[in-house]
């Protein structure tokens, strides 16, 4: 693991280890791990975008767990989540205001129509031009849902 991100990682595992933080620990291993997972299945070394794929999958799984672990009533373990969450998303860049979603959405929608796609190839469209824009910096499960009502509204 060569790359800024990395190696920012790399860094934060060792002051956690330091720090005797087991959630921060556990939480940045686990991220380690599903790097060198990703590294060993594709045979190539993942540069910052895949790793910050990889961090927006497991802040995405946390927050689905959240979900069903508060809907479970299993408040301890929506708390243990939401640390891991709050320890992963460090390692995003800074969120996209919603004055910049709302514009990378109008943006997107507007070349979709101009190509003459609509339903499902224009949500693809879409969804595929968001994800560049906004990587990493906007929950895409709820810039999915804007993007939906404005497609069927």
């Amino acid at each position: 693991m060569s790359t800024r991100l990395a190696s920012q990682i790399s860094d934060a595992v060792k002051t956690a280890m330091r720090a005797h933080d087991s959630t921060r620990l556990g939480t940045l291993r686990l991220l380690q791990a599903a790097i060198k997972q990703k590294a060993v299945d594709e045979r190539v070394e993942p540069d910052d975008a895949a790793i910050l794929a990889i961090i927006e999958k497991q802040v995405k799984q946390r927050r689905e767990s959240i979900a069903a672990f508060e809907s479970a009533g299993r408040t301890n373990s929506a708390a243990q989540e939401r640390a891991e969450l709050d320890i992963l998303k460090e390692f995003l860049p800074q969120g996209a205001s919603p004055e910049e979603i709302a514009a990378a959405l109008d943006a997107a929608v507007a070349q979709a129509a101009s190509q003459g796609l609509q339903g499902g190839a224009a949500m693809g469209a879409v969804m595929g031009q968001l994800k560049k824009a906004l990587a990493g910096r906007a929950d895409m499960a709820a810039v999915s849902a804007q993007v939906r009502a404005r497609l069927n509204g």
